[in-house]
Parts: structure tokens; sequence; C-alpha cells
């Protein structure tokens, strides 16, 4: 049986964001993948986690999902503070990654090299406010052609920097103007099977 663990990134905001969706996405995730024979783990961020825990977590799991709301056009402040206490710690133990890739006898090696966790893989599912129109469209100024995966590297980064494959992302569009959640998870559940199975 594979592993993988679902990170709920989250945040509670009264009268705006009271996460019903993003749990619903979550249990989604875990009972797609359990149905298709991976062990589930989670971890909500806004409950509170350890840090070390976190980081065991990442080690065991073979695929590791975040099922984020988008603010402000990146995750949850929370979120950001869980990467920086989790792969920090990741770092400080040499069980993430063991450097950069480069050396002083290497300073030409390629930086982003030196990650230990290959063979994981990282899958982000966000929601979204806005359209699926506004991505993958050089007409549409705001994001100028770039797709959801372009927007969201900051995000991606620091996974392939360890060494981890990073898989097509899963977005749920125009959540609070026009939401279509049924057929969300439908899709989400073909992503999954197709990205997966």
């Amino acid at each position: 049986m594979k592993n993988v663990l679902i990170v709920n990134a989250h945040q509670f905001y009264e009268g705006m964001s009271s996460g019903s969706l993003n749990k619903l996405l979550v249990d989604t995730l875990a009972a797609e993948m359990h149905s298709l024979g991976y062990e589930v783990q989670h971890t909500h961020i806004d409950q509170g986690y350890e840090i070390n825990e976190e980081v065991q977590k990442h080690l065991w799991a073979d695929i590791i999902i975040t099922q984020s709301p988008v603010y402000w056009f990146g995750n949850p402040w929370i979120y950001k503070k869980y990467v920086d206490e989790v792969f920090t710690a990741g770092l400080m133990q040499q069980s993430f990654l063991a450097d950069d890739g480069r050396t002083r006898q290497d300073p030409e090696r390629q930086y982003g090299s030196g990650g230990k966790m290959q063979g994981k893989k990282y899958m982000l599912s966000l929601t979204w406010n806005a359209p699926e129109a506004a991505f993958n469209n050089p007409h549409q100024a705001l994001f100028s052609g770039k797709s959801v995966d372009d927007v969201f590297a900051h995000n991606t980064a620091n996974y392939r920097f360890c060494g981890v494959e990073v898989v097509p992302s899963f977005s749920c569009y125009d959540v609070l103007k026009s939401p279509s959640v049924d057929s969300d998870v439908l899709r989400l559940k073909q992503h999954l099977r197709t990205v997966f199975a």
C-alpha cells in the first residue's frame, strides 16, 4: 500500500471563508485516494501541528497533496509559516535535502539538486474566486497567459528543491460568484485517477 499526506491549508475568516468547500475537497481527496489503495494521513494547519511530526509525515508519504484556498493570489499565510517551519526542520535534520546541490568543490553543479525526496510526488489543489478564463490566455491582463501552475510556482518550488516530482495541479474556479461544486468534485476524482491511478 502506498501512502498519501493531505495538507489542509485552509485558514478561517469569519463571514468570508468558513472552509466548507475546502473540507469537502479534503474529504473527496481522502476517499478517492483510499479507493485507489492509498493509506491516508491528514494535517489541518489551522488546527495546529507539531513540526517534527510533519517532517515524519512527509518522509512517510509517497504523495503529498495540499488543498488550499487562494487568498490574495497565494496560499493563506499559515501555509507559508508551515512550510518555513517544516522544511527548515527537514533541512536541519538532513532528511529533506542535504544542501542546494552545489559545493565549494563543484560550484557549477545544478542549483536545487541536493534533494533527498526523489520518488515522491506533490500535487496542489486550489479553490479560486478567479474564473478559469483568467488563465492560459495572453489577452487576460492579470495573469498575461500564465497557467495556474505558473502562478503557483512559488508553492511547488520548495518540493522540487527537495527532489519531489510535481504533478499537474487541480483548481476549482469562480467559487464565490459562480460555484459548480458537484462538477468540481467529479473533476477532482477524475484528475486523481488520471494522475495517480
